[in-house]
């Protein structure tokens, strides 16, 4: 009975918030107490969540101090430089800007945690996406399916669990597994070069003014004019933007001064005719229906006069001269937080309030600087704290122990010699239903004693139950990933509808890769 409740209202809720008909934050505090009720247990419900909360506080805390330590960081300026330079790779590239996406979101995951992650890789590439009219939900797909797969680092918590539950050395488990890592994280950048490809199909290759693509592209409508082939009647001055369709040669140009005209042309063949005029409000609007992401006139300045920027060079909260004090204490921060010097969330609450006193000494921009990030702050507290119903929910009902029982005795008998394979493949739903705690120190310790009595070495079943982490960072579970849809302005049902199949694919390319090597 437990174990048909606890899939029914994880099903339930996946569906509700999906077609949305919830929202996440309802969804996971009305749907647990609705089945805490049908379970015959709704006079414990009190019990289930002050547990429940009493586990996901520290998490919640970190995860508030974390948002305001990187918040300011990204306001005084500290990652402009891995913008710009992330920024001159894309080029106004789509192709490029999605692969720049999987590199900086793999790159920034070395410190192991996925807030962090997720808000400088938005705070860099929002601007980005919205400006050339990209689809959002590919940004916090290929971002999220990065992070999970650079997850399994030592520091990063699922390699630490397994090491703990199963009495073994973390450096035992993760080293072996650095080449299946490696072909994730190859496929990764794959995927994010075959979705972009797609994009630049889709909206095409922006020109930026000032560079060698622009000039190409006066070329290239200067011998269309003298073929009679321009059709567009105005020229815009220094900051026109040309819209290059990738694949037909089409041009389409859009002044960006008042009462430019817009003009296209087409150039070689292919196309029946012009390409169409970008919706009012920039490329963002006419894609906001498919993405989710709301529409309209993207108010914060797109262009610099050197071409692309994707954060305001002249925003009045960079501090220049403590750059250098901002890099340090971040570098620091990170050092402790890795050599676990102090539990993360004092780190990150020692770190905020240290990097407000330095960066404002004021109390009026300290306050507003509080303000400005007040709103993530609040989402992502509320979406963990909301959470705690639905784990506690799972948890003190028996529904996840039922659950994981019913899966592991569901294993055929002659399955046994392969329970490496079985727990990869396990892994997957596991960790995408339930908290890496759950898993890891609830059901793996139940898989390893399987594979032990059938001659599977613990180290085999440690490393293939690290595959499943892909998929795991795009949990409704996991508190990081309303990070990331929170700060994209992405509908949580409309990245798992995007997400959850690349990811899952990711985790079985990681672990063929492992049955590949010999690894499991």
């Amino acid at each position: 009975m437990l174990t048909f409740l606890g899939f029914a209202m994880i099903a339930t809720f996946l569906v509700l918030i999906m077609m949305k008909k919830m929202s996440p934050i309802a969804a996971l505090v009305l749907i647990p107490a609705l089945f805490c009720v049908f379970a015959g247990k709704g006079a414990h419900l009190g019990d289930y969540v002050i547990d429940g909360v009493g586990k996901l506080a520290p998490t919640a805390a970190m995860l508030m101090f974390a948002i305001v330590y990187f918040g300011v960081m990204i306001d005084v300026g500290l990652f402009d430089p891995i913008v710009r330079g992330i920024l001159r790779f894309c080029k106004a590239d789509p192709m490029r800007v999605v692969v720049g996406t999987a590199v900086l979101a793999a790159i920034v995951s070395l410190d192991g945690d996925g807030s962090t992650t997720f808000m400088i890789t938005v705070s860099a590439m929002y601007p980005l996406y919205k400006r050339l009219g990209l689809s959002l939900v590919v940004m916090t797909g290929v971002a999220a399916t990065a992070n999970g797969v650079m997850n399994t680092l030592p520091w990063g918590g699922p390699t630490a669990r397994a090491a703990t539950a199963l009495e073994l050395d973390a450096a035992d488990i993760f080293v072996p597994m650095i080449p299946a890592l490696a072909a994730g994280l190859l496929f990764v950048f794959l995927l994010a070069y075959v979705l972009g490809l797609k994009e630049r199909r889709r909206v095409g290759v922006l020109a930026l003014p000032g560079t060698g693509e622009d000039a190409e592209a006066g070329k290239d409508a200067g011998a269309d004019a003298a073929n009679g082939t321009h059709r567009g009647a105005a020229e815009a001055p220094a900051a026109e933007e040309r819209l290059v369709a990738a694949g037909s040669g089409t041009v389409a140009g859009a002044g960006a001064g008042a009462g430019a005209g817009a003009g296209a042309s087409a150039v070689g063949g292919g196309l029946p005719g012009p390409a169409p005029a970008p919706a009012p409000g920039g490329p963002g609007a006419a894609h906001g229906a498919a993405t989710g992401a709301p529409g309209g006139t993207d108010t914060t300045p797109a262009y610099a006069e050197d071409g692309f920027q994707g954060l305001d060079p002249d925003r009045p909260t960079l501090r220049p001269r403590l750059y250098w004090f901002n890099a340090g204490l971040t570098v620091a921060l990170l050092t402790a937080m890795i050599m676990e010097l102090l539990p993360i969330p004092v780190l990150f609450l020692l770190g905020a309030a240290l990097a407000l006193t330095v960066n404002y000494p004021h109390m009026p921009d300290q306050k507003a600087r509080i303000a400005a990030h007040a709103d993530n702050v609040l989402n992502v507290a509320g979406m963990v704290f909301a959470a705690a119903v639905f784990t506690g929910v799972l948890s003190g009902t028996g529904m996840v122990k039922h659950m994981a029982d019913w899966l592991v005795g569901a294993i055929p008998e002659g399955m046994g010699p392969h329970m490496a394979l079985v727990t990869g493949l396990l892994s997957l739903p596991l960790t995408y239903f339930m908290s890496n705690d759950g898993f890891y120190f609830g059901v793996l310790p139940v898989l390893a004693e399987a594979g032990a009595a059938h001659g599977v070495s613990p180290l085999e079943i440690a490393r293939a139950s690290l595959v499943g982490q892909a998929l795991h960072m795009s949990s409704p579970l996991v508190p990081a990933v309303y990070v990331l849809v929170g700060m994209a302005k992405v509908e949580f049902g409309d990245h798992t509808r995007f997400t959850v199949k690349w990811a899952a694919l990711t985790s079985l390319v990681v672990l063929g890769a492992g049955m590949l090597f010999g690894i499991i």
